[in-house]
């Protein structure tokens, strides 16, 4: 079998597996550019208290340093745009990733049937698969293997797909044929700057997670500083703001998994129904969802905060 028969297969079988996007890049080593605006971001406190992206540097920037005589990068994209909005006017809102069941356990195991399918119906092959783990820079992989471009919000965006999507990657040592990036088309849109609440988009492309509100409803630890004083927009897990005033998110197919569809109509939940919400129909609600990661009691916290915010503007 030839590289590009090869490469065929596995763009196949990517879609085989319900990923709406599969790109290839040769591992190399990432430029001196990029490493410096990857300092940069840290020398401004941009990742708060996500202390673990000050780690391993040297691996995220050289991942043969993950993954020995590694050639190629296989990057994927999986659409989780729900079928149905889950928003109530009188309620909190979650963010859409969050509705189903945990995306690093759906997409683990897609990509070790994808894995298993490479070293079974292509060649024997070592390497790695990756979803949100170990210190990987999956957007940039994706972007240098044609996914889409870096948008102004920070995200991962496609002309196809917009930025609804999850990224994972499988690291191996194949050579394949390889995809190039593609154009920016964000152009003089800044329309995700200009809805930020919180202005979190410190600049075009780039993120203060201090001011995110998905970075604060989900990975900052403990209570809230007493002096904060921002507006989550009713927000209590995540943020789509950005990305729901994006053009490129305009008449989205919705994801065909559905795994990523949530167990109950959280539409029905209104404010009352959250703040009154006991850990264990917590625990029942999201068994599997991503959302139990952030625990029940952080999820007060941040209701408590909404509603406190709500209140004091009144």
């Amino acid at each position: 079998m030839n590289i590009t028969d090869k490469t065929t297969k596995i763009k196949n079988k990517a879609k085989e597996l319900g990923f709406n996007n599969c790109g290839i890049s040769k591992l190399d080593k990432i430029n001196n550019s990029q490493l410096e605006n990857y300092n940069n971001w840290i020398s401004n406190g941009f990742n708060s208290e996500m202390k673990f992206l000050e780690n391993n540097i040297d691996k995220r920037f050289d991942v043969n340093l993950l993954t020995e005589n590694a050639k190629s990068i296989i990057s994927l994209s999986y659409s989780y745009y729900p079928k149905l909005i889950h928003e109530n006017p009188n309620g909190y809102i979650i963010s859409k990733y969050a509705y189903g069941e945990d995306y690093h356990t759906i997409l683990k195991k897609k990509l070790y049937e994808f894995f298993n399918f490479i070293n079974e119906e292509i060649e024997s092959v070592e390497g790695r698969v990756f979803v949100d783990s170990a210190p990987v820079l999956e957007k940039y992989w994706a972007v240098e293997s044609g996914l889409g471009w870096q948008g102004k919000n920070s995200l991962l965006i496609s002309k196809e797909n917009g930025s609804f999507n999850f990224l994972s990657e499988i690291i191996i040592d194949l050579e394949l044929n390889y995809d190039k990036p593609i154009s920016d088309y964000c152009g003089t849109c800044t329309k995700c700057i200009d809805a930020c609440p919180t202005n979190a988009l410190a600049k075009p492309y780039v993120l203060d997670a201090s001011k995110c509100i998905s970075y604060l409803t989900i990975e900052h630890k403990g209570n809230f500083d007493e002096n904060l004083n921002l507006d989550f927009k009713n927000r209590i897990f995540g943020c789509d703001i950005c990305q729901d005033v994006c053009p490129w998110n305009i008449d989205l197919k919705a994801t065909t998994e559905e795994l990523f569809a949530p167990k109950f109509n959280i539409s029905k939940l209104n404010k009352v129904d959250w703040e009154n919400l006991g850990k264990s129909d917590f625990n029942a609600f999201f068994k599997k969802s991503t959302i139990k990661r952030l625990k029940y009691e952080n999820l007060q916290r941040n209701i408590k905060y909404v509603s406190k915010t709500k209140k004091a503007d009144k």
